[in-house]
């Protein structure tokens, strides 16, 4: 097809890719990459009018102030590092709330309390033989040594109960996931 055949299928107001990227004033390669749909194809000839060039700009600016799912960014993206930097920001404030309102302690803060907890146990344990030979001096010694050494067992069990809170912790984890 000759140019002048393609002139006078175009209607008013169309324009080639060229000739929209120059009015424009960008190139040819600026304007693919915007992705404007052509209003009509004749021969080799792509047309487009005013009307999509503008509709695909309103709808890049539209797009550019939206928010992105993080699903559909790529973790080099300095939106999604955003996203991502505020979510951890509101979670923590949350878990602050929780702790501050009293609903959940640190696990740390947890270990401690029972390990303090353990000692004042086993050192009550401690005193329960002496106390029991005041109390009732007609026990024979061999009552009380058995005594003791069912105190001590429990002694050291109490003692070693703030060891125990990281298993405890992944075992209650694994019982309420299932």
């Amino acid at each position: 097809m000759s140019e002048s055949s393609d002139k006078e299928h175009a209607a008013p107001g169309w324009l080639k890719k060229s000739d929209m990227a120059a009015s424009l004033g960008i190139s040819v390669q600026a304007f693919d990459k915007w992705g404007v749909k052509p209003i009509k194809k004749i021969g080799r000839n792509v047309y487009f009018d005013v009307r999509s060039v503008v509709d695909n700009r309103i709808e890049n600016a539209i797009q550019k102030h939206q928010p992105t799912d993080p699903q559909d960014m790529d973790a080099d993206q300095l939106d999604y590092q955003r996203w991502r930097l505020t979510k951890e920001q509101a979670d923590k404030a949350e878990r602050e709330n929780k702790i501050a309102d009293r609903h959940q302690v640190p696990t740390e803060f947890a270990t401690f309390a029972l390990t303090r907890i353990a000692a004042k146990i086993s050192s009550l344990l401690d005193t329960i033989p002496l106390t029991m030979r005041r109390r009732y001096p007609e026990l024979q010694t061999k009552h009380i040594e058995g005594f003791q050494r069912e105190l001590v067992t429990a002694s050291n069990e109490a003692a070693a109960m703030g060891d125990l809170l990281p298993e405890l912790l992944d075992e209650y984890i694994d019982s309420a996931s299932k």
